[in-house]
């Protein structure tokens, strides 16, 4: 009996040709792979005709942690090429890692990541040594374009050297440790036929060291699958994949970058490959109105061929490839590193033919599963759902939020929305919680291989429509903790989705973020967006809501505490912070009684503020008009202003006064005939210091309103005139104002130097 033990590199057509030559040759008894075992009894779902990438996607979800990862394949993958060999070969074929739930898989969201990271130093110096940019480049050199001769001992010993000069952590150990047992029951089994083992090149000398001369392991039984701890949910399904996300110039964790390169490499060999995508780069750049002749195509060819010899290659490899395409393609100078000099996602300052060049290489192939493929029951919901609401076409769609049938056809889109399902775009709707907008439109755009790998993912979240978005809606709120901006996006998306009932856990989370919060304009708008839903909102089913409630509860007393606690001298007036002292006083008007607010506490916290010399001139006045929009205002408004006065600080603490309570004003004559008592005794300098400012605080007057004061102000001075007239000034105020001072100061040094 022999255990032959590859290793590869995940996603090389190298690799997988040794595997495919390994088994013929060998004609084992057990193909083992490194893959989830707890998925080996479902290997028949992933022969059954897939078009390829596909992933296993697997999910998980307990009290503590949520994970989610996939398991990739494409055509040159070697674990892919050593389940379909290994069954062509007769073989019993089975995964031997631990499942992708595991604590071990904690931190990776791709199981076959490469463990780069953990070996940096020896891949550095191979790097010098061969004269090369990065791993990626010295894979090519080393493996991909050289002859399969010795393939096996060139993999053994660049493996064996990585692994001998690092240290593997404990996740890695504990899967090593897991899998050795695999093997060597195996080998018990097999009896004298051989086993082959596939896995990535740095377990493949530990787990030779594991299973020693190969003494099969004691028992018959294969070793026990783990299974999710008591309480924990989770699941594994195979979803559609792409190229694009398999190139590691968009983030993918492992493997070989542009995988349109090595699929035409596995395909048709170096030769074909570099021939094949020089002529896919040009056509991309034509469709670009990029110019490109027959020259430049020549010269492509010419600079990859030269550069391959120059490199000592036997094939043009994909450095080669591209380093010729842009000797060629690009005459201006580059700001950035050419991307397959590095690892990591390209950047958006590239050059726009690296970035054709880029996206060619990468391709755009889409996997596709077999029709028979099992799928979660979120898929079938969300079908049946988007059936009965004839939402399962393209095209734009028009959503009356007055009719039943469009209010649940809106919400089942918006659930889609939150689930991040492609395919319907909202175009036009209400976009907070006070808007009058009783309208929707959309734009329904489906591809169903798209969607479906979004909705066997989004699976993991539940198994209707409305319970995976109030899953997700509830894990954004986790996620938000304090960020009221954030909170306040998750409560109006719950309206919109028509899930406002949701956890007690979910009201502990917002109750506290809200208790941590400290931005007072962020809780401001929060507070009017709630309250507004809280109040009116019977048409998305949230007037009255017990969550929101509970939001505005906590915004108010929060909002109260933060503002007593504002320090400042004269600065131009916060009108975020305006708002949430409004929002704080709506709550009180409107919600007292149903909500048990304490108004008295309130009313005490605004008589402190409008009195504190300490508080910025703004947040005086709003408090002084917080109490009188409440009824309970301390002291003659008309004298108020007056204390008010000075050039620096009356725009300012009329702003917070307007804001907070412009009614009230409009019904007191007494305070307008004494600010207009006040600007005219200004002078021209000290009016022109306060001018920015008034004009700021008459803002929260509307267009009739300012009218009529205008017109009071003209009836004071015996006029009958509309107050048009005076809103309607030649030219700009400040203008005026400022070109007022400049002609007083140059009267004056007129009068100075005689001139007059």
């Amino acid at each position: 009996m022999t255990v032959t033990f590859v290793g590869v590199r995940h996603h090389s057509p190298a690799c997988a040709r040794l595997v495919r030559q390994t088994i013929e040759r060998l004609r084992p008894a057990y193909v083992l792979i490194e893959g989830p075992a707890d998925f080996s009894e479902r290997l028949d779902e992933l022969v059954l005709g897939h078009e390829l990438p596909v992933a296993i996607f697997s999910h998980y979800r307990d009290g503590e942690r949520s994970h989610l990862s996939w398991t990739p394949f494409c055509d040159y993958s070697p674990e892919w090429v050593a389940l379909t060999a290994g069954r062509a070969a007769g073989a019993d074929v089975r995964f031997i890692d631990l499942p992708a739930w595991h604590p071990a898989f904690a931190d990776r969201r791709n199981r076959y990541a490469d463990a780069e990271q953990r070996y940096a130093e020896v891949m550095e110096r191979l790097c010098r040594r061969f004269a090369v940019d990065n791993v990626d480049a010295l894979w090519d050199h080393m493996v991909e374009v050289e002859p399969d001769d010795r393939l096996e001992e060139r993999l053994a010993t660049y493996f064996d050297l990585i692994r001998g000069e690092s240290s593997a952590d404990h996740d890695d150990n504990a899967r090593e440790a897991y899998m050795a047992r695999w093997i060597r029951t195996a080998v018990g089994k097999a009896g004298e036929r051989p086993v082959v083992v596939v896995t990535g090149g740095f377990h493949r000398p530990a787990l030779q060291a594991l299973v020693g001369d190969g003494k099969p392991a004691d028992g018959d039984g294969w070793p026990e699958v783990p299974s999710p701890p008591d309480g924990a949910s989770g699941g594994s399904y195979l979803v559609p994949y792409s190229f694009r996300r398999l190139d590691s110039f968009t983030g993918y964790q492992s493997g070989m970058p542009s995988p349109e390169y090595y699929q035409r490499l596995w395909e048709s060999g170096a030769e074909g490959a570099a021939e094949g995508l020089i002529k896919a780069v040009v056509s991309r750049l034509r469709k670009r109105k990029q110019t490109v002749s027959t020259a430049d195509l020549i010269a492509a060819r010419t600079l990859t061929e030269g550069l391959a010899r120059l490199r000592g290659h036997r094939s043009p490899s994909r450095t080669d490839l591209l380093d010729g395409l842009v000797a060629a393609l690009v005459s201006d100078d580059l700001e950035e590193p050419l991307p397959w000099t590095s690892r990591g996602p390209l950047s958006r300052r590239a050059h726009p033919v690296v970035t054709e060049m880029v996206a060619a290489l990468s391709g755009g192939r889409v996997g596709r599963l077999h029709p028979g493929t099992p799928a979660p029951p979120l898929v079938h919901d969300v079908t049946a759902e988007l059936e009965r609401l004839r939402l399962d076409r393209n095209g734009p769609v028009t959503l009356k939020l007055t009719d039943p049938r469009d209010l649940a056809r809106s919400r089942a889109l918006h659930r889609l929305r939150v689930l991040r399902i492609p395919g319907a775009e909202r175009n036009e709707g209400p976009s907070t919680g006070v808007d009058p907008v009783l309208q929707e439109r959309w734009t329904l755009s489906h591809d169903d291989d798209t969607r479906l790998s979004a909705l066997i993912e989004a699976g993991a979240y539940g198994a209707t429509l409305a319970d995976a978005a109030t899953a997700v809606l509830e894990e954004r709120t986790l996620a938000a903790g304090p960020d009221v901006g954030l909170l306040g996006d998750v409560l109006f998306d719950a309206a919109l989705c028509g899930a406002t009932d949701l956890s007690d856990t979910i009201g502990e989370a917002i109750a506290a973020g809200i208790t941590g919060a400290s931005d007072v304009g962020a809780l401001g708008r929060v507070l009017a967006t709630v309250l507004g839903l809280w109040r009116h909102d019977r048409l998305l089913g949230t007037a009255r809501s017990p969550l929101f409630g509970t939001v505005i509860e906590g915004c108010v007393t929060r909002l109260l505490w933060l503002v007593e606690g504002v320090r400042g001298g004269p600065a131009p007036a916060d009108l975020d912070r305006l708002g949430a002292l409004a929002a704080t006083r709506d709550a009180l008007i409107h919600a007292t009684e149903a909500l048990g607010l304490d108004r008295r506490s309130a009313l005490g916290v605004a008589g402190r503020v409008s009195t504190n010399p300490g508080a910025p001139p703004d947040l005086r006045g709003a408090a002084f008009g917080f109490c009188w929009a409440l009824g309970e205002r301390e002291g003659d408004p008309v004298r108020a202003v007056r204390g008010a006065a000075g050039p620096q600080t009356l725009g300012d603490w009329l702003a917070g006064l307007f804001a907070l309570a412009r009614d009230e004003v409009l019904s007191e004559p007494g305070v307008m005939a004494m600010l207009d008592e006040l600007v005219a005794e200004l002078g021209e300098t000290d009016f022109l210091i306060a001018l920015p400012a008034l004009r700021q605080a008459f803002e929260f007057f509307p267009p009739r309103e300012r009218e009529a004061i205008a017109k009071g102000l003209l009836e004071r001075r015996g006029s009958r005139a509309s107050g048009r007239t005076l809103l309607r000034t030649p030219a700009d105020p400040m203008l005026i104002a400022e070109a007022r001072a400049l002609e007083e100061k140059v009267d004056r040094l007129l009068a100075a130097e005689g001139l007059t």
